[in-house]
C-alpha cells in the first residue's frame, strides 16, 4: 500500500471549485452568463453539449498554479508535441460543436515549456468571461510532495518562515562550544542570528543569481528566467 499517491491536478482543480461553490449553483450561474451573452469568445461552443464538470474559472486555475508552481501559458510556448489523444479530443469537440477551436492554453510545470517532459499537462480552451474548458489531460501526475516543496515559493513570508525554521534547526545541532565557552540562552540566540544571516544570504544569492521569482509572479509568465 502506497503511503503517498501522486497528485492529480485535475482533481485539485475540481476540489477548489467545489470548495468555492456548490457544483449545481456553479452550473446555473455559468449558463446564465452564457445565455445572457455577457462574454465574448472566439470559440463558439454549443451550450447544451458543454460538460460543466470541465469548466473552470481563471481564479481557480491561478490558485492551483501558485500552490504547485505551475504555468498557464498559450500553447504556442509549449516545446513538446500534443499527443494523439489530445489531437483526437480536439477533433471530437470541433465536430460535436461544429466549430474550429483556438487560443489554447496549457497548464503544466515550467520545464514543459522548455523541454519535452510529461508531468501532468492540462489543455484548456477559453469560453469567455475568464472561464476555461478543460479539453484534455495526459502524462503523469505530479509528485505527491510537490505542493509542500513549492510552499516556500508562494511569497516572501513563506520563504522567510522556512529560513527561520532551518536556521533554528541548524543552531540546535551546532555545538555552541565551538564559538564560545558560554552556553547560556544569549549565546544560543546569537548563534541563531548568525545562522539565519548565513542561510538567508545563500538563499538570496541563489535567487538573484538564477533569476528565481515567487509563484504568484510566474504562473502566467512566458519568461524562462522565472522558472
Amino acid at each position: 500500500m502506497k503511503l503517498l499517491t501522486p497528485t492529480n491536478i485535475e482533481s485539485e482543480l475540481k476540489k477548489i471549485r467545489n470548495q468555492e461553490s456548490e457544483s449545481t449553483l456553479f452550473e446555473i450561474n455559468l449558463k446564465e452568463l452564457l445565455n445572457e451573452q455577457k462574454i465574448v469568445s472566439k470559440n463558439n461552443f454549443s451550450l447544451d453539449l458543454l460538460k460543466t464538470d470541465n469548466i473552470f474559472h481563471l481564479d481557480q486555475i491561478k490558485k492551483v498554479c501558485i500552490d504547485y508552481r505551475l504555468r498557464f501559458l498559450d500553447l504556442a510556448y509549449f516545446k513538446g508535441n500534443l499527443p494523439e489523444s489530445a489531437e483526437s479530443e480536439i477533433e471530437l469537440l470541433e465536430k460535436e460543436h461544429q466549430t474550429q477551436l483556438g487560443d489554447f492554453k496549457l497548464m503544466a510545470p515550467s520545464v514543459l515549456f522548455r523541454l519535452e517532459k510529461t508531468d501532468d499537462p492540462l489543455l484548456f480552451v477559453p469560453i469567455g468571461n475568464q472561464y476555461y474548458y478543460l479539453v484534455h489531460k495526459w502524462g503523469n501526475d505530479l509528485h505527491p510532495l510537490r505542493k509542500i516543496l513549492m510552499w516556500p515559493f508562494k511569497g516572501i513570508w513563506h520563504l522567510l518562515s522556512l529560513v527561520l525554521v532551518i536556521s533554528f534547526l541548524v543552531t540546535l545541532i551546532t555545538p555552541i562550544s565551538i564559538f564560545t565557552k558560554s552556553t547560556d540562552a544569549s549565546a544560543f540566540w546569537m548563534l541563531f542570528f548568525f545562522m539565519f544571516k548565513a542561510i538567508a544570504s545563500v538563499v538570496l544569492f541563489y535567487g538573484f543569481a538564477l533569476g528565481k521569482n515567487f509563484n504568484p509572479a510566474i504562473w502566467n509568465s512566458k519568461y524562462n528566467k522565472a522558472l
